[in-house]
């Protein structure tokens, strides 16, 4: 079946069933819609980026499409434009830490980095996101508690397309094509080129 794009996750999760792949309390960790109806979801890790998330947003505009940008915090104070952008043109917006550490953190530094970002973000938002993102999708029980305690929902996804790897165009497209049903969750980056250079056939 032919997918349609959702406009974005916050609508996606609040209208189709979620799968876990862990809890800790009542917050889940959110891979993938159950896929009961033709959507998915596009998510873009890392930005705002000066080179690239301008060329992302004309080419979802050109398409109608509507994805969840995961941010930096420390990329929203140097490029807030770009976020407002984003916001403008109603895109989601979810944390993506302050400055992307990715391992070897305290409960202390985790909990400063989610704050941090959440107040960067809270400059130029009405509504503050409750969509989490940890770098690398890591996962501990600290972040978890973390995520349980500032009210969000962790996102991870369920197609990578591994652009962060410099991987080839043919083979983001194959990946999705052969991969890509139902409920699925994308996983991009906001500082690839070839993101750019597939992004209109994806949307197509």
């Amino acid at each position: 079946a032919r997918l349609c794009l959702f406009i974005c996750l916050l609508c996606a999760l609040a209208t189709c069933p979620v799968s876990a792949m862990g809890q800790s309390g009542s917050t889940p960790i959110i891979y993938q819609g159950q896929g009961s109806e033709p959507r998915i979801a596009l998510t873009f890790d890392d930005g705002p980026n000066p080179q690239y998330t301008a060329q992302i947003l004309d080419i979802l505009a050109q398409y109608g499409v509507h994805a969840t940008f995961f941010v930096i915090g420390e990329n929203v104070d140097l490029y807030p434009e770009l976020l407002q952008r984003e916001i403008l043109e109603g895109h989601e917006i979810g944390n993506h830490t302050q400055t992307h550490p990715l391992k070897n953190l305290t409960r202390e530094q985790m909990e400063q980095e989610l704050s941090d970002c959440e107040t960067t973000i809270g400059e130029w938002i009405d509504n503050r996101t409750h969509l989490f993102r940890p770098p690398g999708g890591i996962i501990s029980q600290a972040v978890m508690t973390l995520a349980e305690d500032h009210s969000y929902r962790v996102i991870l996804w369920s197609i990578d397309t591994r652009d962060w790897a410099l991987n080839s165009v043919s083979n983001i497209l194959r990946t999705i094509k052969q991969e890509a049903s139902d409920g699925d969750i994308i996983l991009f980056h906001n500082d690839s080129q070839y993101i750019l250079d597939a992004l209109p056939a994806i949307l197509k």
